[in-house]
């Protein structure tokens, strides 16, 4: 039986041409900045949202920890939605390694430029100063929803009436772009900093780049190297990423019908889809959704909890249309167990 793997989008392998690409990559040592693979990818990545300079990074946690670390100091407060990557998933790091508290604002993921006015303490030695906004777009806890255009151009005004940066946690920023029709650049223009991963839906096994300034990516720079992230004859892993960029961004698509028709198919089963899914991940609802989950890997099928009471599937790369067919079967067949 072969098992139809629908944790997660990083679950993907490279393709046959990604890796040819990796194995044919020219090399050098990056510490040194002689890795023409990573710098050809930098320039890309930089070039590609309108950005000055880029940084490779071996993960999308060490990206936002960087960006972080770089545009703050420690007591200060990093606001950004409820359910955020930086909030949830990435181990307490801001707080650990920075000193910076992180402050929830909205609802379901997302808020707007009120939220963020409301968030802002008085000048008083009592209270810990605001210093820097992140917004999250795709929200993964939200559902892989598009943070809406007007909220983010709202966000970023209140960011800079009160003279806050700003940051794109954008781990799955061109799921945004072709959900949107809106160009990665312009998701990232109000923006001071932003992360994007490689190794999400675009298919590439390893690696984000933080873009921004020239200024701010000479600071991350050098927390890169002191979060241990400094990397060697890492070229073939940017083989992966640059082939990504040119050849997976438009078939992020597919991977979206087939989200759409992995909810559709889990509302005949009469499962609760929520929301309807934007780009790759299907959100739903069961009473027993231990027990399901169970019951769906027995058969081949692996999913993920992402709340208590709501599971998470998430098409990618390695997840065709057939796919999804066959592994609405086998959730129809778990769903018959327990239901008996």
């Amino acid at each position: 039986m072969t098992t139809i793997d629908l944790r997660s989008d990083t679950v993907t392998r490279p393709t046959p041409a990604m890796r040819e690409a990796m194995a044919a990559a020219e090399v050098g040592d990056d510490v040194y900045g002689e890795d023409p693979s990573i710098n050809r990818l930098q320039e890309r990545a930089a070039e590609r949202l309108g950005k000055q300079a880029a940084l490779f990074v071996p993960s999308g946690t060490m990206a936002n920890l960087a960006a972080i670390l770089a545009q703050t100091r420690a007591g200060d407060v990093l606001l950004t939605g409820e359910g955020s990557h930086t909030l949830l998933w990435e181990s307490g790091g801001a707080a650990a390694v920075g000193g910076v508290q992180i402050q929830a604002l909205g609802r379901g993921g997302l808020f707007d430029g009120d939220d963020v006015r409301s968030a802002i303490p008085p000048v008083d030695p009592h209270c810990a100063p605001v210093r820097l906004v992140s917004v999250e777009n795709t929200h993964n806890w939200a559902g892989g929803v598009v943070f809406p255009r007007e909220r983010v151009a709202g966000v970023a005004d209140a960011a800079r009436e009160h003279g806050l940066a700003l940051h794109l946690d954008g781990a799955r920023l061109f799921n945004a772009e072709v959900a949107s029709g809106v160009p990665a650049r312009e998701w990232a223009a109000p923006f001071d900093s932003v992360a994007f991963c490689l190794s999400k839906g675009l298919g590439a096994p390893v690696g984000s780049l933080l873009c921004g300034s020239r200024a701010l990516v000479e600071r991350a720079h050098r927390l890169r190297k002191m979060l241990g992230g400094g990397m060697r004859q890492a070229g073939g892993l940017a083989a992966a990423g640059l082939h990504a960029l040119e050849h997976h961004v438009a078939r992020l698509a597919e991977d979206h019908a087939n989200a759409r028709r992995l909810a559709e198919g889990l509302e005949k089963l009469g499962l609760r889809v929520d929301p309807f899914p934007e780009t790759n991940m299907v959100f739903f609802r069961a009473e027993d959704e231990r027990l399901l989950l169970a019951e769906a890997e027995r058969r081949g099928v692996r999913m993920g909890l992402i709340k208590p009471g709501v599971l998470r599937a998430v098409t990618h790369l390695d997840v065709s249309r057939e796919d999804v067919d066959v592994a609405l079967a086998r959730i129809g067949e778990a769903l018959a167990v327990l239901r008996a």
